[in-house]
């Protein structure tokens, strides 16, 4: 007997199922769709837009794009809407929010008829909660990031939110930028849509999904305005359909070797802090426990590769350039556990087999010449942190 399809899963028990899957057809079909679109394998489709999110805004592009690709490969994509988390807007912190929209995510994916799900997402606290969501509810998933916002220029000097904000505000502050600069300063920080255009936390983990195997490759850092963010969301609505086909689900693919490739990215990225807090919890609905001295020897053996702000001059749409998470991955392929599964259906190994294309070396340095010997982060022990505290 094969397990149902589309919107024969999960019917409501009313006694008859049949009596079920007729009533859910027949609302169904209120919606305008034919009986051979409602025969067809369902993809879900995790909106996270709001107008209290920036980061989000192009979504209606993106995810029309995304339907674009499930149509393409046979299958019927249902978006659906989950709780969104706009960084700047949320008080008293937005973190206290993740867990909320973590338990939102996975039960609208475990309520309703979908045989594989797409989650598009990208501000800081979005993308640990969809892929903890997502893991729990083991369905077939694959996430669509946002992508970086673009830099800005403001008097011929290069612009980007987050790290310029603090910076420029530091220097208001001194006496060094006057009212009406910083003003005008506000009004380039960020222009576009999308997620900060530095390493922080967004990018970290749009890079830490790409290193999990939870995201198609080289899709972390894409640009959110670049054609190519079209075609990764289409392509990723192809792909969740050979996903449901394949039954590939989370637990196969966020394991105990794929979290230590996504520390290992991590630590040679430069990343923020808090993707410890998020991998943690991440890998956690996995069964998968992080030990903060584990941590340390991983960044003692992993050296920084990336030369992105906050720690380098450049930014996200400069590591797109210059080969993106692939080239990353390249260059730690020796330290990698090259046998751990992707959401496209092959192994990490099998990716990095194909041809590489060309990397700028003033973004994206070789591993024998690294920018440090050893990663961007460190847990600490101590009578302040007698569990650990993590240092960048």
């Amino acid at each position: 007997m094969t397990d149902p399809v589309g919107l024969g899963r999960g019917l409501t028990n009313y006694g008859d199922p049949d009596f079920a899957l007729y009533l859910r057809r027949s609302f169904a079909r209120s919606m305008g769709y034919s009986q051979d679109m409602l025969a067809k394998p369902v993809i879900g489709i995790a909106d996270t837009r709001s107008g209290f999110n920036n980061c989000h805004r192009h979504f209606p592009e993106l995810i029309d794009a995304v339907k674009r690709g499930v149509l393409a490969a046979g299958g019927l994509p249902m978006v659906f809407p989950t709780i969104s988390l706009g960084e700047v807007f949320l008080t008293p912190t937005s973190l206290m929010f993740r867990n909320l929209m973590a338990m939102d995510t996975e039960e609208m994916i475990r309520a309703q008829p979908m045989d594989a799900v797409i989650l598009v997402g990208g501000c800081d606290k979005t993308v640990p909660a969809q892929l903890m969501g997502a893991i729990s509810a083991n369905r077939p998933a694959i996430g669509l990031v946002a992508g970086p916002m673009l830099t800005s220029r403001w008097h011929g000097e290069r612009l980007g939110a987050c790290t310029d904000c603090r910076r420029f505000w530091a220097k208001y502050r001194a006496g060094e930028v006057t009212p009406s600069e910083i003003d005008e300063i506000e009004g380039n920080l960020a222009t576009t849509a999308g997620t900060c255009a530095v390493m922080g936390t967004a990018s970290t983990m749009a890079s830490i999904a790409e290193a999990l195997g939870m995201i198609l490759p080289g899709s972390a850092a894409i640009p959110a305005v670049h054609a190519d963010r079209l075609r990764a969301a289409e392509a990723t609505g192809r792909a969740a359909m050979q996903l449901a086909a394949s039954r590939l689900t989370p637990d196969k693919i966020v394991t105990q070797r794929s979290v230590e490739n996504a520390l290992r990215v991590l630590m040679a990225i430069g990343g923020s802090t808090n993707a410890v807090l998020h991998l943690t919890a991440i890998a956690g609905r996995a069964g998968v426990e992080i030990d903060l001295r584990h941590l340390n020897e991983i960044s003692d053996t992993t050296p920084v590769i990336v030369d992105l702000k906050p720690t380098g001059p450049h930014y996200m749409e400069d590591l797109f350039a210059a080969g993106g998470i692939g080239a990353v991955l390249r260059e730690l392929q020796p330290l990698l556990h090259l046998d751990c599964l992707t959401v496209a259906g092959e192994t990490v190994g099998e990716r990095l087999a194909g041809p590489a294309g060309p990397v700028d070396r003033e973004v994206v340095r070789p591993l024998a010449e690294p920018l440090q010997p050893q990663g961007g982060l460190v847990a600490l022990f101590g009578s302040l942190a007698p569990k650990g505290a993590i240092f960048k």
